[in-house]
This record gives structure tokens, sequence and C-alpha cells, in this order.
């Protein structure tokens, strides 16, 4: 980057800023600069930065600009994480902040490249970031690391072994106990839940079956009773034929072809008579001071 003398003295009087400081890159030269000259420009910086106290304007100007020369080794770390289902702005959020801490723990005088000393501080502040947010259930730091040795080393074997391995094989592998590496493995299923879908082992299931199919569904016979109790006390109100055709439906089962069959009439005019009768009974639930609800409750039986 050649920046002109009369550039740097009218940016420098601009800002306010002592004449012996650079004048901060402008978005078009950051974007035009290469890595090795961003590096020995945060180099030199670096080395004015130790001389300046800490609450001068001086020394949060060099500050800044050092912290925006290395914004692109936040995108560059925080492109590893893409796939990652969350926002990619607040991973980069994070990462800034992975890098600000690197720029206030540097120091030039150990020998070490910035750049060495920042890529795992940033990387370190987005995957505590990961492991901190990512989980469905809140699971201790203990646990949380306990679980990361356990799958990674239940993926090394799973390789090994071709098949998934035993918590008694990656309790051995781990020098850890049974317990140790099962409560690791339960951990696993807090961060990382089962599909419904999946197919379970042959081992625990012969038949390999999905959870899903093994579920459990809604008795029906739970929601007649809620609905008998409800009608009930109006029940009185309808005509007789309206009582027996609900009578049938809704206590004895039958479907409406038979009860059109019981009282004569085509199953088109059951299904409609059943709607009405519906309707009308919704309507007085919803009116709890609807005819019919201080009358004694008549059973259908």
């Amino acid at each position: 980057m050649s920046t002109s003398p009369e550039t740097v003295h009218r940016a420098v009087a601009r800002s306010g800023i002592p004449p012996d400081l650079p004048p901060r890159p402008t978005e078009a030269e950051l974007r035009s600069m290469g890595k090795f000259e961003a590096r020995e420009l945060s180099d030199a910086l670096f080395e004015r930065l130790a001389g300046l106290a800490r609450e001068t304007r001086a020394y949060s100007y060099v500050r800044g600009t050092i912290i925006e020369l290395n914004m692109p080794l936040v995108r560059f770390i925080a492109a590893r994480f893409r796939h990652r289902a969350e926002d990619m702005d607040d991973i980069l959020q994070v990462g800034t902040i992975g890098l600000i801490k690197a720029v206030d723990g540097y120091d030039p005088y150990r020998g070490t490249e910035f750049v060495t000393y920042a890529i795992p501080t940033i990387a370190g502040e987005i995957k505590r970031f990961f492991r901190d947010t990512s989980w469905p259930v809140r699971v201790p730091r203990s646990m949380q690391e306990l679980y990361l040795a356990v799958v990674r080393d239940s993926d090394r074997l799973e390789q090994e072994l071709g098949r998934l391995p035993h918590p008694e094989e990656i309790a051995e592998d781990l020098h850890l106990t049974v317990e140790q590496t099962t409560e690791g493995l339960a951990a696993a299923r807090a961060c990382r839940p089962n599909s419904l879908d999946a197919l379970r082992d042959q081992d625990a299931d012969e038949t390999g079956s999905a959870m899903l199919d093994r579920l459990g569904s809604c008795d029906p016979g739970i929601e007649l009773a809620d609905f008998r109790t409800a009608v009930r006390p109006l029940l009185a109100r309808l005509p007789r034929r309206e009582q027996a055709v609900l009578k049938l439906r809704f206590w004895d089962g039958w479907t409406q072809s038979e009860i059109a069959e019981r009282i004569g009439v085509s199953q088109m005019h059951v299904s409609r008579l059943l709607t009405a009768t519906l309707t009308r009974l919704r309507e007085q639930l919803e009116d709890r001071d609807a005819p019919g609800w201080a009358d004694d409750p008549q059973d259908p039986d």
C-alpha cells in the first residue's frame, strides 16, 4: 500500500491523532492490501502500541487500526464453521471478540507472530460459543468435555472395528469407567437427539424399526369421553331423532351407513344431520348461558 505524504498529513490532521501515527486505512485500501503487507503494518503498530498508555486516545486509535487490519483473519476462520446451523453474522461477531482478546493479550516481544497467536484465540472463542449455545438441554461443562472425548473415540473405534463400539470398549480405550462412558453417551443424546425416523440398532431390536413406528397414539376413547361429558347436559333439548343418531354414533360406535339403514334414510342424510346437530351443540357449549346448562344431565343410555 502506497500513500503519499500529503494524504497522510491530511488524514492525521482530520483525525486529531499525533502526527507520528499512520492514518487508519480506508475500506478500499484494506480490501486491496495483501496479507503480508497487513502483517507488516500490524507488527509496526504493535510496537507503537506497546509504548502508549491505555487511557490515551492514541492507544485506542492504534488498537482499533490493528483490529481492522486483521478482520480478514476472522472471516477466514469463521468460514470453517459455515456448515453450522448458527447464523454467520453471529459467528463473525463472536470471532471478532476473539480477535479483540488476541490483540489485547498479544506480546510482540515474545517472538511469536501475531497470526500464530490469534488463530487459536479466535477459533477457541467460536468453539466456546458453539459449546455453550448449541445444546438443546443445558449440560455442565465437564459433561460436555466428557461427551466430546467419548464421541470422538467412538467414531475412531467405529472405523477400526467396522461397527459401533460397545461402552466397555470405549471405556477401556479412554481409561474411563463404564459408568463415565455411559454418561458421555447420554450427554450425546442431549446434544444430538436421535430422529424419530432413525432405525434402531438390530442388536437392540431385531426388526430395526424406527422409533416413530413404536410410539403409541392418542386413545380416541378419551376424546369421546370428553365429548360425552360436555354435551350430556344439552341432549334433552334435542329432538328424539337427533338424540338417537348421536347415541348410535358416539356411544354405540355405529357407522353412518349402519345408522342410515337403522333409521331408514341415506348415509348422506345422516352426515348432514350429524353436522347440523354438532354445530348446534358447539354453539351452545360456547355460550355458558345457553338453555340446558341448568338442567339435570340426561344419560342417553
